[in-house]
This record gives structure tokens, C-alpha cells and sequence, in this order.
């Protein structure tokens, strides 16, 4: 069987500790209204903008897996977790650009990262290589910005996702597991029960995204 180069690819960074609803939705939405072939989950390495540490890759990959593994497209890659030293969008999106020469890649993010996509490294060759994909987000108010300010960028071409605004955070699901509360409908069942299998997120109290 001959395989056709893929055209179409998606690119959805984070550190997706722990992987949630949200997450699933946006993916699901973006492989749906892009018509994305492939969709790479890249869970981050060594995260410069972190000022937590994160839980271990090892578990966050495998959360990942049980959070898109509905969705056919949705390919969960590990290469930012064996980078050695802070991992950076544009590395990864190098790397897939020379995998794939003739695919269009689309760049997904959540209106919290976009605000503040300028302070990305690289960010103008970044918006070169990928069209942005923006999800809406309750807290932050960049949907105007997104159609209207972005939509004629000179430097970049960003699309607004046609979804509800998203309320789930990862930070508020680890506060509530590490003070006994519990947050399952803000995960899909098999990561709910992976992460009370390997006891994560207990006595955590921190506030950073």
C-alpha cells in the first residue's frame, strides 16, 4: 500500500499535567475544523516558562495517551521530553517541518498562550511555519483580538476555533486532588483512575499554570 504524504498536520504543545476535557475538546475540534490528518500532542520537556516542576514525562505521556486515545489522528509524540535542556516550540516544529516538507501545519494553542505568543521564542518564524489555531478561554479575553488584530497580522495568520469557552484548568484539578477533593469530570475515566492508581498530585498546593 502506497501512503500519501500528509498535507495537513496540527502541532498541540503543553505540559498537560495532567491531560483534561478540555484538552480533548479543543483537539477534537481542530482535527474536526481544519480537517487535520494528523494531530501531534507534544507534552513539554524542560518548560522555560514553568516556575513549578512538572510531574514526571513518563506519566504525563501516558495520560496523554488515555486522553486522545478515541481520537485516530491524535499521535502523542515524546521528542520534548527527550530534549535535553528547555524545550522550545519552534525546535519541534523544525523538526516536523523537515519530516513533513509539503504539509501545512496549524499551531494549536489556548487564548492564554496567544496572549502571549510575542514573547515565544522565535515567535515570527514560528507564525512563518504554522497558521495559529486559537481556543477560546473564559479568563482571557482574546477573541477580538484573535478575528479582528490578528486576522490582518502582517507577521502571522491565526484562526479562532468555533467552540463553548473552556473553564476546566489543569491547575485547579491538581489543587483539588491534592486537598481530597475530586475533580473526574474534568478528566476522561482512564486518566481520573491512572492518576489515583500512581497517587499523583497529592499534598500539591501549587497556583501556576
Amino acid at each position: 500500500m502506497i501512503h500519501q504524504p500528509l498535507q495537513r498536520i496540527g502541532l498541540y504543545g503543553g505540559a498537560f499535567d495532567p491531560p483534561h476535557t478540555a484538552h480533548h475538546r479543543l483537539a477534537a475540534c481542530a482535527i474536526d475544523q481544519l480537517a487535520l490528518q494528523r494531530l501531534y500532542v507534544v507534552p513539554t520537556g524542560d518548560a522555560w516558562h514553568k516556575t513549578r516542576t512538572l510531574t514526571a514525562a513518563i506519566h504525563r505521556l501516558a495520560m496523554a495517551r488515555l486522553n486522545f486515545s478515541d481520537l485516530p489522528q491524535a499521535l502523542i509524540d515524546a521528542r520534548e521530553t527527550q530534549r535535553a535542556g528547555p524545550s522550545y516550540t519552534i525546535d519541534t516544529l523544525r523538526e516536523l517541518k523537515t519530516e513533513h516538507p509539503a504539509a501545512e501545519f496549524f499551531l494549536l494553542m489556548g487564548a492564554d498562550q496567544a496572549a502571549h505568543f510575542e514573547s515565544w521564542k522565535d515567535w515570527q518564524e514560528i507564525a512563518q511555519l504554522a497558521q495559529l489555531v486559537v481556543a477560546p478561554r473564559e479568563q482571557v479575553n482574546t477573541t477580538v483580538q484573535v478575528s479582528h488584530e490578528w486576522h490582518n497580522h502582517p507577521q502571522f495568520r491565526a484562526t479562532l476555533l468555533h467552540m463553548p469557552l473552556e473553564t476546566v484548568s489543569a491547575t485547579d484539578i491538581r489543587l483539588r486532588i491534592g486537598k481530597g477533593f475530586n475533580p473526574e469530570q474534568a478528566l476522561q475515566p482512564a486518566v481520573f483512575h491512572y492518576i489515583q492508581h500512581h497517587h499523583l498530585y497529592l499534598d500539591r498546593h501549587d497556583r501556576s499554570l
